[in-house]
């Protein structure tokens, strides 16, 4: 006993003179010396899909509560309640412009819902107007892309024939998108279509600089022959990524971050999680745990 106690002793009297040695130099010196909590400045950039966490949010909301919680960016996705779609006039679009120019977040994107893999070419050629429309928007609003998606293999037709209309889809709006300042990102999506050989087949078909992913971290990234094979076949066409929650642990998210590093990765993760009561809250634990797996916690 009293040699634990002496020993608590002396480790305190230790402790209290290199406190009080630090409180007699200069702040400059002392900040020095202290520990940063932030190891270094991330390379990416952390951002929200909307959906669903901000569906009913309005541009307002949006930037505000991004400010709040640090997330640098944001991907509106069509259909909610901020309303940045086709139908607004050329006043109203430079509005939401300048809304976000005149803060700290950055419209990195439009969330579409469009897809190639229909049969039907009269719907095919309808999506495909309907997408160059939204790529004018996303110009006007000051975005730099729109994500769309594939949605699945259609019945009785064979999937390299899916594969193949999409990718070339792709190439003749990356044309329109190259035209207009844009970026297409193809959501590694679907059923079926979401593994990531196939979305390769479709980057291949495509074949254009202004076309590239949204790595979407679903489960089947680990199918075939894996995550880390999965990941190489596309990690050189990767212009953003979608997050689900980050504590599932059925993810490989530390992987994720390091691989995405390794790559010099300086696109936007785009948090994509579920609505909540208190989402700046959310937001900023959500920012810390994204910190963390890359070690700059």
């Amino acid at each position: 006993m009293k040699t634990n106690r002496r020993r608590f002793l002396q480790t305190a009297g230790l402790s209290a003179g290199t406190l009080g040695l630090l409180s007699q130099l200069p702040f400059s010196a002392r900040a020095a010396r202290a520990p940063s909590f932030l190891s270094r400045k991330p390379s990416m950039h952390l951002g929200l899909v909307t959906y669903n966490l901000a569906e009913k949010w309005d541009v307002e909301a949006i930037i505000k509560n991004c400010e709040a919680s640090g997330f640098e960016g944001v991907e509106l996705r069509t259909s909610h309640a901020h309303k940045v779609e086709v139908d607004l006039s050329q006043e109203q679009r430079t509005e939401v412009k300048k809304r976000f120019q005149n803060s700290k977040v950055q419209l990195m994107g439009l969330g579409s819902a469009f897809d190639y893999h229909t049969p039907d070419q009269a719907k095919l050629r309808k999506d495909l107007d309907a997408t160059k429309e939204y790529i004018v928007l996303a110009q006007d609003v000051g975005a730099t892309g729109v994500k769309v998606r594939p949605n699945g293999f259609p019945k009785d037709v064979p999937q390299e024939k899916t594969l193949e209309q999409i990718g070339k889809s792709l190439r003749e709006l990356g044309d329109f998108a190259r035209d207009h300042g844009q970026v297409l990102r193809l959501e590694v999506h679907g059923s079926g279509t979401s593994f990531p050989p196939h979305i390769k087949t479709i980057m291949d078909v495509a074949n254009h600089p202004n076309v590239g992913v949204c790595w979407n971290s679903n489960q089947s990234d680990l199918d075939g022959e894996g995550w880390d094979h999965n990941f190489d076949l596309l990690k050189d066409k990767i212009f953003a990524v979608h997050m689900r929650d980050l504590f599932l642990e059925e993810y490989p998210w530390r992987k994720l971050m390091t691989r995405l590093n390794e790559i010099k990765f300086t696109g936007f993760c785009l948090a994509e999680v579920s609505a909540s009561t208190d989402p700046v809250r959310v937001m900023k634990y959500y920012r810390a745990l994204w910190l963390a797996y890359q070690g700059l916690l």
